[in-house]
């Protein structure tokens, strides 16, 4: 079980802490990524967005796409579409190929849009996605908002 966090006691700026947790992701029925190795990056007002491994992603159904942002702490975000048979997600993932070096450590992770998949799961809890289209936090029973 989770302890009750309040994301507005999450830092400012953002930290990154391991996840103890098993971190698994679902699309087209098939699970497209599964790890124990998982980060979550914490910031102020928002629920967390959880960075796997591009090792622990099945082979071959990442492609990456021409779109980017750029976060003020996290540097410029290249952006990943998921195929996998004959169904794609558009811009599903996010990853920091050259992070900023307070944020070295998710270098080869990759974030997913929990909204943009079929199922994300912390242990067996499968999330729930963070409104919009911008911020893809993953919100499970233990998060107290409100969520920016």
């Amino acid at each position: 079980m989770l302890r009750q966090e309040s994301v507005w006691s999450y830092p400012r700026p953002p930290r990154v802490k391991p996840v103890p947790q098993r971190i698994r992701i679902e699309f087209v029925g098939h699970t497209i990524a599964d790890t124990s190795r998982a980060l979550r990056v914490l910031e102020t007002s928002h629920p967390p967005a959880y960075y796997i491994p591009k090792d622990d992603f099945l082979r071959g159904i990442l492609k990456k796409t021409d779109h980017y942002s750029v976060c003020e702490f996290k540097g410029t975000a290249s952006y990943w579409s998921i195929e996998l048979n004959n169904r794609q997600s558009e811009n599903a993932a996010w990853s920091y190929e050259n992070p900023t070096f307070d944020f070295e450590s998710i270098r080869g992770f990759l974030a997913v849009y929990p909204g943009r998949v079929d199922a994300c799961f912390v242990e067996d809890e499968n999330v729930t996605p963070q409104k919009g289209n911008f911020y893809g936090g993953w919100i499970t029973t233990n998060l107290t908002g409100p969520f920016k």
